[in-house]
């Protein structure tokens, strides 16, 4: 269902471009003398009406609604109120419930504690770490968990080193989540004891540097991150000639923790980093740990087990995440899934705090924060909190409605600066956004959030027109034939470039040509931040 229609002259159908090379541009609808929000409104209508008539949507299911943001008032919608797939859109979902259930200060706790007794600097019994799911482990955190515990005047424990992972229940992977992914980090096994392979939080996960050899013909060195005894790697690389392809995988057998490193490196080419995903987080950062404590001086006479903390153990140190106001970056700039379903489980935890974080409590929690918000809720389903399964839906008129109310939530100007900014080639501030819509009126000025799954594609967020007038917006579209991620940020460069004094002469102006940035894995379509330096 659409809004009203503007009476505009008819706009020459778009061409069909090159898959590989870029979008269209289009001619914006006429404005009238008069230069009026309203008539800048019909010329954007006229826009993203031809943008959603591109022959690649033929098929599809394209939904697209877009609002003032201050008033709510309603400028655009198409298919709307249809379910859509929203990949990781979903995200948008998971992070607003997780702020109004957790709040913004809201910090993972990884305690060390001891039974037994304590004579000099022997224990008489276990030492135990227990985790909570904080993503932000890794393995320089674990390193100062176990230097508190020498800190503290223990050298030695003659019981087990117990990885206590019972705050989160043990299902460790979501509905529906891909087999053929199973070994990537973007759908690592979820824990509350876990280990992050790099600066970015990548959790249950192993990061594999790979640099040639010394020569042509040999083999190439391998350096793991974290460091550990836990996981068996097979080198099957080999060092080619210079100026040859890279070729190298990092692929985890299924249901192992060995990973096979193979593929071609060039003599003298630049480090190629893969991350894969571990058959036990949980084992993994065990491990990590005890190697920690052995490093500065702390012996364990027993094994390495796993099991629940017992109530009389004694604190040795309690180590604090950082805030979840500053997790937010790394989750939806990145698109971390893992953050999203630790999240998820979290909020069960909270809301449920007797029994043991899973989705089912979590998803419950996440979907009445979001009904409190004003979100109908009746309206969507929520099958996890990042997106990969192919159980969530929605509607873009529930997640304008969701992009509308926060701006009212306390919470909301830690969220927006958290979402990718279009164009900005930082990391930690395009992220997803970073090679998208650059040079153009909606570069440095959209924040939003994107989703890619094959045949999903969703960009959802705020834009600033000409004038200066705030829109939201949500488009998502599911089953096109191939990715139509350029179209959607066409639809967003029409916003930004629609508005303010020049309306009257829209008819006259082009839109900048987008190019498309698509990035693929195994023939799938996948958010760039899952391939190290795609985006």
């Amino acid at each position: 269902m659409r809004t009203t229609r503007f009476k505009l002259p008819v706009i020459p159908a778009l061409a069909v471009v090159a898959v590989a090379v870029t979008g269209t541009a289009f001619a914006v609808g006429t404005a009238s003398a008069q230069t009026t929000t309203a008539a800048s409104d019909a010329a954007l209508v006229a826009t993203l009406d031809q943008v959603l008539a591109d022959p690649r949507l033929a098929g599809s299911t394209t939904a697209l609604q877009v609002r003032d943001a201050t008033s709510g008032a309603v400028i655009y919608s198409h298919n709307v109120d249809q379910r859509v797939i929203p990949a990781s859109n979903e995200k948008l979902m998971t992070s607003a419930a997780a702020l109004e259930v957790l709040g913004t200060g809201y910090k993972f706790h990884t305690v060390a504690r001891y039974s037994g007794t304590k004579s000099g600097t022997t224990v008489s019994g276990n030492v135990y770490l227990k985790g909570q799911g904080d993503p932000t482990l890794t393995y320089a955190q674990f390193d100062a968990i176990a230097a508190a515990v020498s800190g503290a005047g223990i050298k030695k424990f003659t019981g087990s080193l117990v990885a206590d992972d019972s705050w989160f229940d043990h299902t460790p992977l979501g509905l529906d989540w891909s087999w053929q992914d199973e070994t990537y980090a973007d759908n690592a096994r979820i824990s509350a004891l876990t280990i992050a392979a790099d600066a970015n939080f990548n959790t249950g996960a192993l990061s594999v540097q790979t640099k040639p050899g010394t020569a042509a013909g040999h083999a190439g060195t391998l350096t793991l991150t974290p460091a550990n005894s836990v996981v068996k790697v097979v080198n099957n690389t080999v060092t080619g000639a210079a100026g040859t392809a890279t070729t190298i995988s990092a692929t985890r057998g299924h249901g192992t923790n060995t990973v096979t490193v193979a593929g071609s490196i060039p003599l003298g080419g630049a480090t190629k980093t893969n991350l894969v995903s571990v058959q036990d987080p949980t084992k993994l950062a065990a491990g990590v740990f005890r190697d920690a404590l052995k490093r500065h001086g702390v012996t364990v006479s027993g094994s390495t087990t796993t099991g629940t903390t017992p109530s009389s153990a004694k604190t040795i140190t309690d180590h604090a995440s950082i805030s979840l106001g500053q997790l937010l970056p790394y989750f939806l700039k990145l698109s971390n899934n893992g953050h999203a379903e630790l999240l998820t489980k979290a909020m069960g935890r909270a809301k449920t705090p007797g029994s043991a974080g899973s989705w089912s409590t979590g998803l419950t929690a996440a979907t009445g924060a979001l009904k409190s918000i004003g979100v109908d809720t009746s309206k969507i389903t929520m099958g996890d909190g990042s997106g990969l399964t192919r159980r969530d839906w929605l509607t873009t008129a529930q997640i304008a409605t969701l992009l509308h109310a926060a701006q009212s939530r306390p919470w909301f100007d830690t969220w927006y600066a958290a979402l990718p900014i279009a164009g900005d080639p930082n990391p930690l501030i395009g992220g997803t956004l970073a090679s998208r819509m650059r040079g153009t009126p909606a570069a440095g000025n959209l924040h939003g959030k994107t989703g890619t799954l094959s045949g999903v594609n969703a960009l959802s967020g705020y834009v600033a027109d000409r004038a200066g007038r705030k829109l939201l917006f949500s488009s998502i579209s599911n089953a096109a034939q191939s990715n139509v991620s350029d179209l959607l940020d066409t639809a967003a460069v029409a916003m930004a470039s629609s508005g303010g004094p020049s309306a009257a002469s829209l008819r006259a102006r082009q839109l900048p040509t987008v190019p498309r940035h698509v990035v693929t894995r195994n023939g799938e379509d996948v958010e760039c931040s899952w391939v190290p330096d795609a985006c």
